[in-house]
């Protein structure tokens, strides 16, 4: 039978691995922030000096990291790297949102389990990079009437293809600008990753 535990007195430790703007970023900063997600930030990190995560990780008081990859650096070694970095951060939680590389085994395998992706596709549908445009432009030539948006954890290397958690459908409307499409996604990735992580972390506080 299983067992709700008491409310742990320490919250769940999440770091945050994101290479743009980091809304979905500021959306978990802010469910933290409010007690809405047992947990906190401990850090961000980012391949990308330029990207905003960075910034909104600073304005909250949380460290942020930006970790580039040499030209001459093997993925591997890269993922090595940052493992260990996140390693330092003793997280529950790994979550990449927004976070636009593929992570290689010397990574994923230090975290199994642990490591979450928000995708703005459903399974199976547009993995990779450019999802939101590449299924706008699929609409424009009527292959497609709606996209959508995924959560899933991230077990190997493939590309945005693991276990789904939750899906989401987004309609696309017939005078959507290719902005609004992104609008509509971002504000449905928002409520999303909220509602999973508080999920998990329920999870997490039941012993079977």
């Amino acid at each position: 039978m299983n067992r709700v535990l008491p409310p742990s007195p320490n919250p769940a430790r999440l770091v945050v691995l994101v290479s743009g703007g980091g809304s979905n970023l500021q959306a978990v900063l802010d469910a933290c922030s409010s007690g809405l997600l047992p947990a906190e930030v401990v850090s961000v990190f980012s391949n990308r000096a330029e990207a905003y995560g960075l910034t909104r990780a600073k304005q909250a008081g949380v460290p942020a990291v930006f970790l580039p990859q040499d030209k001459k650096m093997a993925r591997r070694e890269y993922d090595s790297i940052l493992a260990e970095l996140v390693q330092a951060c003793k997280p529950d939680w790994v979550l990449l949102l927004g976070w636009m590389r593929v992570l290689t085994t010397a990574f994923l395998d230090c975290f199994p389990g642990r490591v979450v992706n928000l995708h703005p596709a459903l399974p199976g549908v547009f993995p990779g990079t450019h999802a939101i445009e590449r299924a706008f432009e699929a609409f424009q030539k009527s292959e497609i009437i709606q996209t959508g948006i995924m959560f899933h954890f991230v077990v190997d290397e493939g590309v945005d293809c693991g276990p789904v958690l939750a899906q989401q459908i987004i309609p696309i409307h017939p005078d959507d600008r290719l902005e609004d499409l992104e609008a509509r996604i971002h504000q449905a990735e928002h409520v999303m990753v909220v509602a999973v992580m508080k999920q998990l972390l329920h999870r997490s506080a039941v012993r079977f």
